[in-house]
């Protein structure tokens, strides 16, 4: 049996596929499973993956009706046959040794789950580097570590597991948001958590134009997500319920930016009206929170003023980025 099972969930990256994929056959630790999960692709990505698997015999792919995300990752769960995980999405990349990395770090400090650090790769950008850092966390510190944005975040992508947490949970389907939605599960079912700042793991942003919005439908996910978070957070670690406040207040954030510049705004007027009227009711809360940027604050306190400065705030700042970026 191999030693660690990668997941890689597959829909349409005929593209990237392959990168993704030779980047994870070159890793130094050679103890590997690699499940291509197809879901259900409609381009040439499941072709992509059966010839690559017959290059590979650490590969296996599995082909699946469309579902998402989630029920590909699920489906990698339930064949995995490793005794740790790890996820890797189809678009990025990982550097040779962040199993390695990975790996090395779980064993010798006998934890449950290890983790690395992230290149976050814009077209056109050199990706920002991380300062030096390395720690241990029980599961609320790791809980407030994550939620803080600091040495590591939510995401699913730059960890290593062992097998057995993922035993009662399961990514919920037909959501987005899907780190976000278990992050707190999993790091509840750890004693020990490491972690270092070293950047394995190639995230790539390929954000479209801003003229080309999407549906809003999505954005209230983020909130649901961040609502059990917190429902967990206070119910078990109260000591820190702050910190799950404040995130909860990021996705409402969030939320309404994604509002604001979606193609079909107005079939959400009423669900706008709340988050706004949740986020005037949380503004001594936000402005008052060290954690909070200045600029999140100055959003606050325009959101306060008036939606409509708020929007213009929001736009201009959309369109910079832009600029910034392309």
């Amino acid at each position: 049996m191999p030693e660690i099972s990668i997941i890689v969930p597959v829909y349409n990256v005929e593209m990237y596929v392959e990168k993704c994929v030779c980047s994870i056959l070159e890793q130094t630790y050679p103890d590997f499973e690699l499940i291509l999960v197809d879901d259900g692709s409609t381009d040439r990505s499941g072709e992509l993956c059966e010839e690559l698997a017959r290059r590979d015999a650490r590969i296996r792919v599995i082909h699946k009706t469309n579902a998402g995300l989630s029920s590909a990752r699920n489906t990698g769960i339930e064949a995995a046959q490793g005794a740790y995980l790890g996820f890797v999405d189809s678009d990025d990349s990982i550097a040779p040794d962040m199993y390695e990395t990975l790996y090395k770090n779980l064993v010798r400090e006998q934890a449950d789950v290890s983790i690395c650090g992230i290149y976050h790769c814009y077209e056109g950008k050199a990706p920002k580097k991380a300062k030096p850092g390395y720690g241990f966390y029980d599961a609320q510190e790791a809980i407030y570590a994550a939620f803080c944005g600091g040495l590591f975040g939510v995401n699913a992508v730059d960890k290593l597991y062992k097998r057995e947490i993922f035993k009662t949970i399961r990514y919920p389907e037909g959501k987005t948001a899907e780190d976000a939605f278990v992050i707190v599960r999993v790091f509840m079912q750890c004693k020990r958590i490491v972690a270092v700042s070293d950047q394995k793991y190639f995230y790539f942003h390929r954000a479209g134009s801003i003229t080309t919005k999407r549906s809003a439908r999505t954005c209230f996910d983020c909130i649901e997500a961040y609502r059990e978070n917190y429902s967990l957070i206070c119910k078990h670690y109260p000591d820190i319920k702050d910190i799950g406040l404040h995130r909860l207040c990021w996705a409402y954030f969030y939320a309404l930016d994604r509002l604001l510049t979606a193609s079909d705004r107005r079939d959400y007027a009423a669900a706008e009206r709340d988050v706004i009227r949740f986020l005037r009711r949380h503004t001594a809360f936000i402005l008052f929170r060290s954690k909070v940027s200045v600029f999140r604050k100055a959003a606050a306190l325009l959101l306060c003023a008036s939606k409509r400065l708020y929007a213009m705030a929001l736009h201009i700042n959309l369109k910079r980025n832009v600029r910034l970026n392309g």
